[in-house]
């Protein structure tokens, strides 16, 4: 950093300290930003996955949901970056659902807002996967259903080892989440920067 003794010094940073602020308040840069933390907890859990620290299943816990958590507000960014250019009453909304709904197309058609609520609505597609599992971090932890016993079977039950637990979201999985999200980004501001 130059040396900046004096009111010549303050001058000269000035306008770049207002510059970096008034960005700073530019919907596109907390989009920016939640993408940028979502690969920092993707980066964070790799280096969990090769670790062999006792506390291992925490640590990939963490971060996948960090990774979640930040894929989630890079979306929700993503929705006020969209809601902001088109002055939507909604632009302020807290939660990324309220924004991918046809009520909202319905009162104006939005092209990227279209196909956002496309993608949302559709469960096979990587949004859909990504608004399930992340509504799914604030359900409560459930115990696994167990049939009624009947008094009149053995007490002995056949148990399907080849069941595979409920899997668990990959780094790879995550990153393709990210990678879409970003490519989604870049794509819907090139064409509302031509508007």
């Amino acid at each position: 950093m130059p040396e900046c003794s004096g009111a010549t010094g303050y001058a000269v940073l000035y306008p770049i300290v207002m510059e970096s602020l008034a960005m700073a308040h530019e919907l596109y840069t907390r989009t920016n930003q939640k993408i940028y933390f979502a690969g920092l907890a993707l980066e964070a859990l790799g280096k969990a996955e090769k670790g062999q620290a006792v506390n291992a299943p925490a640590l990939l816990q963490a971060e996948r949901e960090s990774a979640l958590f930040h894929l989630y507000g890079a979306l929700l960014g993503l929705c006020h970056e969209i809601a902001g250019f088109y002055r939507l009453p909604q632009a302020g909304a807290r939660r990324a659902e309220d924004l991918l709904t046809p009520e909202v197309l319905n009162a104006i058609a939005i092209p990227e807002m279209a196909e956002l609520v496309e993608l949302a609505q559709n469960r096979q597609t990587w949004l859909a996967q990504l608004l399930t599992a992340y509504n799914a971090l604030y359900e409560p932890p459930r115990a696994p259903k167990k049939l009624k016993g009947d008094v009149t079977q053995p007490m002995i039950q056949a148990v399907n080892l080849d069941a595979e637990p409920e899997s668990e979201l990959t780094r790879e999985e995550l990153e393709n989440w990210r990678q879409q999200l970003k490519g989604l980004a870049i794509r819907f501001r090139e064409g509302l920067s031509e508007c």
